[in-house]
């Protein structure tokens, strides 16, 4: 299945699994198949359901160690069978496959998206059986999964493909097309534009139609009350009152970020090993590592969503973490696009209220505001091409265009630092394309300064000066290689 974002690809998927209230009248399954037993999904949506369902389940607090693994991945594997179905063979040929060995006594909630994504892959596999008739669903499985482990997951996933199962592959870019598939359904605006056996030339027409390009805009929306520093300033001129709180930028000489000997781990994983870095005032920073390796602890560390950055020798805007600011002065400081934050927003939200929560750093919007952030709000979503959406529930919207509305909410601001966690995730390539373009103007005409994480060959964009690479240490958990642009 092919198309763009929100072209209903997702909403279709959810009709087929029985989810909607539409399924019982449209959708009609052979004797025997049980949708809720007999379709397994590999999806976005799917591990926030997971994520959201142990998230609510959580009894850490009643618990001695202050610790609930919740679901594990070896749990999540198994439930595709029941008890008596379990095939150890096959379990550990996908555990091996995949590479999942080290993880299986570990909570889903606490590995990385990729983690997941093979976990979800491997309960995909191992629940194909003889004699069931059973239907996968893929939808981009092989997003937020690092480089040197796509082209082996595709072979997987093919391998074991079976007989007694169908499988359904939703695809919003030409490239990550299955090489397997034997039909073609485009669709677009919520309807089937064409279906079929698989035609190439009927493929490439579709892809090429979805190539469309959006004008880049020319400026930025203009923050309220607050004065943006002139374009020869470099981006680190003073902001007012409201946005400080840590230490004002004090020309090139003083560095935004600088981690010194930094250590972090969770019980006896070590995760982060003697870490060095020093971000100044002029770096747009990717960084590169494979699934697991410690990027989004990292992040964590500097923004303020993780705890084990107080004791260590974490600098930001010139002033050590933990010498008297709060949570709050650090956060606003920072706009972020992430997976973790992507979790967090749950049914109820519209889209207008999420953007205007990134006033106040908050999952929600609770505090008063007035009609200029409103205003400045949809002056971002008319930015990112997504005006159209601001009074929609923002549960409503396809994964892709829930990623737009956390650039506009991480934006608004106009923060010191934006932190872009794998922001082009769940993008077809006419949004990658926008994103990164925007991204470009945001380091062009704001006192912004980036920090991209990816996966992805070559997705980044240009004003990227500054690489970090976590490389395996010897002795446990990462190190990082840092090197210029």
């Amino acid at each position: 299945m092919f198309g763009p974002n929100g072209a209903g690809k997702s909403l279709l998927a959810e009709l087929i699994r029985g989810r909607l209230r539409e399924s019982r009248s449209h959708v009609h399954y052979a004797a025997g198949f049980d949708p809720a037993r007999d379709i397994l999904t590999v999806s976005f949506e799917e591990q926030q359901r997971l994520w959201r369902r142990d998230e609510r389940l959580d009894v850490s607090d009643f618990q001695a160690d202050a610790q609930d693994q919740g679901t594990t991945l070896a749990a999540l594997i198994r439930a595709a069978r029941t008890i008596a179905e379990q095939d150890g063979r096959l379990f550990d040929a996908l555990v091996a496959e995949l590479g999942l060995g080290g993880l299986l006594e570990q909570g889903i909630r606490f590995l990385s998206s990729g983690q997941i994504r093979r976990g979800l892959i491997a309960r995909a596999l191992y629940g194909q059986q003889q004699g069931r008739q059973r239907l996968l669903i893929f939808d981009e499985p092989l997003e937020a999964v690092d480089r040197d482990s796509r082209e082996r997951l595709q072979s997987v996933i093919a391998a074991h493909l079976g007989q007694n199962c169908a499988s359904l592959h939703l695809c919003r870019r030409a490239q990550d097309r299955f090489p397997g598939a034997t039909h073609l359904l485009v669709m677009e605006r919520l309807r089937a534009v064409s279906q079929g056996p698989m035609d190439e030339a009927a493929f490439a027409q579709a892809a090429q139609a979805f190539r469309r390009r959006h004008a880049i805009p020319s400026r930025l929306p203009m923050p309220p009350a607050m004065q943006r520093p002139s374009a020869d300033s470099g981006g680190d001129g003073k902001k007012d009152a409201g946005i400080g709180g840590i230490g004002e930028i004090e020309g090139k000489s003083s560095p935004l970020i600088k981690l010194r000997g930094v250590n972090a781990g969770y019980g006896d994983l070590q995760v982060l090993c003697d870490v060095h870095w020093v971000m100044e005032a002029w770096h747009h920073v990717l960084i590169e590592g494979p699934n697991g390796c410690g990027k989004s602890t990292l992040l964590g560390l500097i923004d303020g969503e993780n705890h084990l950055g107080y004791g260590e020798q974490v600098y930001l805007f010139g002033r050590r973490k933990g010498s008297g600011e709060t949570v709050w002065d650090i956060k606003r400081r920072f706009g972020v696009v992430s997976n973790e934050l992507h979790n967090r927003y749950v049914k109820g939200w519209r889209v207008l209220d999420v953007v205007v929560s990134g006033f106040f750093d908050s999952v929600g919007l609770y505090d008063d505001s007035g009609g200029s952030e409103h205003e400045h709000a949809r002056a971002w979503l008319e930015t990112l091409c997504a005006g159209h959406l601001a009074a929609d529930f923002y549960h409503h919207l396809s994964f892709g265009e829930q990623r737009l509305v956390l650039l506009a909410r991480a934006m608004v601001k106009q923060p010191d630092i934006l932190v872009l966690d794998e922001p082009c995730v769940g993008l077809d390539d006419f949004h990658r394309d926008f994103i990164l373009g925007t991204l470009e103007l945001i380091a062009a005409q704001a006192p912004t300064r980036l920090i991209y994480v990816s996966h992805a060959p070559g997705e980044q964009p240009g004003c990227i000066n500054q690489r970090l690479r976590f490389v395996a240490d010897p002795g446990g958990g990462f190190r990082i290689e840092q090197s210029r642009l």
